[in-house]
């Protein structure tokens, strides 16, 4: 990429927009955030969106190659279609076109996890590497795969739902309607259900853990358990050793697929256990093939919370690129 190039990302979420302008190296020259209101309507949103792209480009007075936006949901095969993003309660939303309309610049269109492996892939943990997989474990998880230096997309544009493989044939209900799901164990959600549970069950056990959350006026959630598991809570210890387990499973499951040369880890439940990588690392070397072990490095993510709007807009730098070459 062009280092004077530039691009506009946006990482469209359930709780918050991001919106930044990124160089041809992936710096973040202007960024700004706001909240995700979806109770007036796709319109409503796409118009805030619209005044966030302005606004950086008025300020910094340049003319971005496009536009990039992951969104938290599945994308249409063309590329121009929200098809369902739960958070947003979206459905069937004609977002490429919408904004093309109104900012008279391309806009790439990609789902929020993919954008987020672009930025770690280019820019990130992934720099130089044809052969990777993001797994990001955050409220939910979801990743990508980088394979012979392409970006795997699937037959119907859904590839990157790593969250739903089966890990436990009998484990408990995930969202996507399936059963034992690598979210529905290791997911920030699962954790904090896991954790309600456990206290819920044996109220002794768990009296540490509860007074915790009663003490910060917060309820519990996989932050609160990696809190109390490092101060020394045995029951969160044990919910953390769960979750490890879990996604020990799912990598090993990954890394014999695919055979990947990086195994890259982000997400807030990362953020807050960042421990977990050295013991996925080292249960995954333990378990999985070892000619699929003999190259694999296991890297925690670089870019953080600015991975999904660095990748989106280095997805509009290629997508420019390859419009100007093939013109």
């Amino acid at each position: 990429m062009d280092k004077d190039q530039c691009a506009i990302g946006v990482d469209l979420g359930g709780t918050k927009v991001k919106v930044a302008l990124v160089d041809g190296t992936g710096k973040i020259l202007r960024k700004s955030r706001m909240a995700t209101r979806t109770e007036n309507g796709p319109d409503a949103l796409v118009q805030e969106i619209t005044r966030a792209v302005c606004d950086l480009r008025q300020e910094e007075s340049v003319g971005p190659a496009g536009v990039g936006v992951g969104v938290a949901g599945q994308i249409a095969t063309n590329g121009e279609t929200v098809r369902l993003a739960p958070n947003l309660d979206w459905h069937d939303v004609e977002l490429k076109d919408r904004l093309e309309q109104v900012l008279d610049l391309p806009v790439a269109l990609v789902n929020d996890v993919r954008a987020a492996t672009w930025g770690e892939w280019l820019f990130g943990a992934g720099r130089g590497c044809d052969d990777l997989i993001c797994l990001f474990v955050g409220t939910g998880i979801g990743g990508g795969v980088v394979s012979g230096g392409r970006m795997l997309n699937g037959s119907s544009n859904t590839a990157g739902e790593l969250g739903h493989m089966t890990v436990d044939l009998h484990g408990p209900p995930c969202n996507c309607e399936n059963r034992g799901c690598l979210e529905a164990l290791a997911g920030g959600w699962a954790i904090a259900r896991r954790a309600r549970e456990a206290v819920a069950a044996d109220p002794r056990t768990g009296a540490p853990l509860k007074k915790l959350a009663a003490d910060q006026g917060e309820s519990i959630t996989a932050e609160l358990v990696a809190r109390a598991a490092h101060a020394g809570d045995p029951l969160a210890g044990r919910i953390v050793a769960e979750t490890a387990e879990a996604l020990i499973a799912g990598t090993v499951g990954l890394v014999n697929a695919f055979n990947p040369q990086r195994l890259i880890f982000g997400g807030g439940v990362i953020e807050g256990l960042p421990e977990l990588v050295e013991r996925i690392d080292q249960g995954v070397r333990g378990r999985a093939l070892k000619a699929a072990c003999e190259n694999l490095e296991l890297l925690p993510a670089e870019l953080h919370n600015d991975a999904g709007v660095v990748g989106a807009a280095a997805l509009a730098m290629r997508c420019d690129e390859k419009k100007g070459a093939d013109s």
